[in-house]
């Protein structure tokens, strides 16, 4: 019987468990999300990191996510690598959960499972990610100052990070399927209002150039109307098309938002079921920053000390 079990090693998982083994929970973090799912997080995938406080020349996301990891052994933190295949949280705590065919008992759980980008799923766009191609505008928009870049969506996730990005490059091009956008009347206002930002309508990326070059240099894009292909040279691909919060285990037994995130308590990491607690992208659709990822890990591993304590589990 396991005080706390975390799922999740990105770095709402692994602050959870720094402050949780700190705490003394003796915590085990598991380190599959799903099936297939990749442990680490979005960091894996992310080269430089230089908005991480602390970290003055940067950190590539990898080594980050490493530091993170060998703090939480320090402290006693231990590891499992295994994807978890069900979670049985109707029951309340104790809660039940399997992992590569072995069954895992927990007083409590931390859910920090994350979100996953959304893809074009173009095979050079898979080549060049982090080469020029980003889902992250507010992590990657700083190495493009003074370039042109494209912006692929027509939702409020789309004109803000064509909005914020246009603070930084040269031009920013927003290509949609459609002739209108989803984004709210506000942002749409907003977008179409700055001098920076121009739109292809009715427009698909079919592919991303150059993977010889190892860079982005331009993309084809199709005219859904006329079935024309043309190719608009820019230095970067960012794309806003949303993402997939990993909550495959917990459906139907958490209360979830209209997108599939996990519903926190306001100004907490309860979930609705007492003794589980949600952090980082999992439940949260607005920041997605590592950052904020972390501090709601730290909330979680405090939360849960206090769950255990008040309810005599200690």
């Amino acid at each position: 019987m396991e005080n706390v079990i975390i799922i999740g090693s990105g770095p709402a998982g692994l602050t959870a468990a720094i402050y949780a083994a700190r705490a003394n929970l003796k915590p085990m973090l598991i380190e599959g999300v799903i099936a297939g799912g990749q442990t680490g997080g979005q960091l894996m995938i992310t080269t430089e990191v230089e908005n991480f406080p602390g970290f003055p020349e940067g950190i590539k996301g990898p080594e980050l996510v490493d530091l993170l990891r060998k703090q939480a052994e320090r402290f006693g933190t231990r590891f499992v690598l295994a994807d978890v295949e069900n979670l049985e949280l109707s029951k309340g705590s104790p809660f039940t959960l399997s992992a590569d065919g072995k069954t895992y008992q927990a007083k409590s759980v931390i859910l920090a499972t994350g979100a996953s980008a959304r893809w074009l799923d173009l095979p050079s766009e898979k080549e060049l990610q982090n080469r020029g191609v980003s889902a992250c505008a507010t992590c990657d928009g700083f190495f493009f100052r003074e370039q042109d870049v494209c912006v692929v969506g027509g939702g409020d996730t789309a004109l803000e990070e064509a909005l914020f990005l246009a603070g930084l490059c040269r031009s920013v091009t927003l290509i949609h399927r459609r002739e209108e956008l989803r984004a709210s009347k506000i942002m749409q206002e907003r977008a179409q209002k700055h001098p920076k930002i121009k739109f292809l309508w009715n427009s698909v990326v079919t592919e991303v150039h150059d993977v010889k070059a190892g860079t982005v240099t331009g993309l084809s894009i199709k005219n859904l109307k006329t079935g024309e292909t043309s190719l608009y040279p820019t230095q970067g691909l960012f794309v806003a098309i949303g993402h997939i919060p990993n909550t495959q285990l917990v459906r139907g037994q958490l209360t979830l938002d209209d997108n599939g995130y996990i519903k926190t308590k306001p100004g907490t990491t309860s979930t609705s079921v007492e003794g589980v607690f949600a952090a980082g992208d999992v439940q949260d659709h607005v920041y997605r920053q590592a950052i904020t990822a972390a501090g709601t890990g730290c909330m979680a591993a405090i939360e849960a000390e206090r769950w255990l304590g008040h309810h005599g589990h200690l």
